[in-house]
């Protein structure tokens, strides 16, 4: 009996130690899997932090507008007999555009020229006859008021059939025809817009806290996509003389040389606008920056021991930082990265605390300045 009971104990302690002995097993396993794992190096790309000369800007989206623009309607109505201009010619001031049939504008107009005359004569003869005392200076007044409102009937009708000639108010560049010969227009019917477009204006908005920053003469640039690459200087020309209460901006003008008539009234354009001295400043792609609720944070690369083959061996550490304005692709880092730190471009989402890399740079994130969109 004592014999079966230490067999029994026996084996029930090497089943026992069989099974503790696995876990244990088990457990370097596991251990040793993650370990390999964790220590497999992820490739990622970098740079190092450098100052650059970084000029401050205010920029603005704003709207190009004529320096004089109209749209050239009719003050008469009538019917159109002539047009004397083709869409998109240049005209200077005075160039006749349209003309529109006068019917008995002309005939009513030597009517009232004779009817002036008459009053001439009539006023003439009594001031004669006054001096003879043979009518009352009453008569002489009467023939005096008469010979006025004649002068202005004829002057009257002379504007009238000048306003049947439409001209160019000033020197500018006109739009498409809107009206056809024979068409009958009323007051104010369009009939041709005209747009002087060298100098240029545009209007744009910037906030109040800017006004400080701002003065009439204020050098600035102004692209806009339909010519890219390309930037057109100008001045400041006036600050509105208040801030807009529901926006809290302040309208600004600007005039710029439009010698190429590149510019046309209507387009967008973006602006920039120095307004302090160049100065130095740490930049980073804006790409290296993970913008976070509770922060802006970077990986810098720092050298931990020697690889298996002797070479640096270079893991990740995540830090906090503080950014700046930004320009393009790049942005300005204030603190938490110094010069020359070597700072994980693209591939952070892989990354923690701890992890080795490989760098890779074949493929570099954009980290320019005035990023430019490819022309198709």
């Amino acid at each position: 009996m004592i014999k079966r009971m230490v067999i029994m104990l026996m084996a029930v302690g090497a089943v026992l130690g069989g099974v503790y002995g696995f876990q244990i097993l088990k457990t370097k396993l596991i251990a040793k899997a993650l370990s390999d794992y964790a220590a497999a190096p992820q490739t990622v790309s970098a740079t190092q932090a450098q100052f650059q000369d970084w000029q401050p800007l205010l920029r603005a989206v704003g709207t190009l507008r004529a320096i004089q623009g109209v749209d050239i309607a009719p003050e008469q109505p009538g019917i159109v007999e002539t047009l004397t201009f083709q869409s998109g010619q240049d005209v200077t001031a005075g160039t006749l555009l349209m003309t529109m049939r006068l019917n008995d504008a002309n005939s009513r107009l030597a009517q009232l020229q004779a009817m002036q005359e008459l009053a001439d004569i009539t006023y003439q003869r009594d001031l004669r006859q006054l001096r003879e005392k043979i009518v009352s200076q009453a008569t002489v007044d009467a023939d005096l008021a008469n010979l006025k409102s004649a002068r202005a009937q004829v002057e009257a009708q002379k504007a009238l059939i000048d306003a049947k000639s439409i001209r160019a108010p000033f020197s500018g560049r006109l739009g498409i025809r809107q009206v056809d010969v024979g068409q009958y227009l009323n007051p104010g019917t369009p009939i041709v817009t005209l747009q002087a477009l060298d100098p240029i204006y545009i209007d744009f908005y910037l906030p109040q806290q800017a006004l400080a920053r701002l003065a009439v003469g204020e050098v600035l640039r102004a692209r806009v996509d339909a010519v890219p690459g390309q930037a057109f200087p100008g001045k400041i020309t006036a600050i509105n003389a208040k801030v807009d209460i529901g926006s809290r901006n302040v309208q600004v003008r600007a005039t710029l040389a439009n010698t190429g008539l590149k510019l046309v009234p209507g387009m967008f354009a973006t602006i920039e606008i120095e307004t302090d001295p160049p100065k130095k400043l740490l930049t980073l792609p804006q790409s290296a920056i993970a913008f976070n609720a509770y922060g802006s944070t970077v990986f810098v690369l720092e050298e931990s021991g020697k690889d298996d083959k002797g070479n640096p061996k270079l893991v990740a550490q995540q830090t906090f930082v503080t950014t700046g304005a930004s320009r393009g692709d790049q942005i300005a880092v204030l603190t938490g990265v110094k010069e020359g730190q070597t700072v994980v471009t693209a591939g952070q989402i892989k990354l923690r605390n701890g992890t080795v890399v490989l760098v890779d740079n074949a493929v570099q994130p954009s980290a320019s300045p005035a990023p430019v969109l490819p022309q198709r």
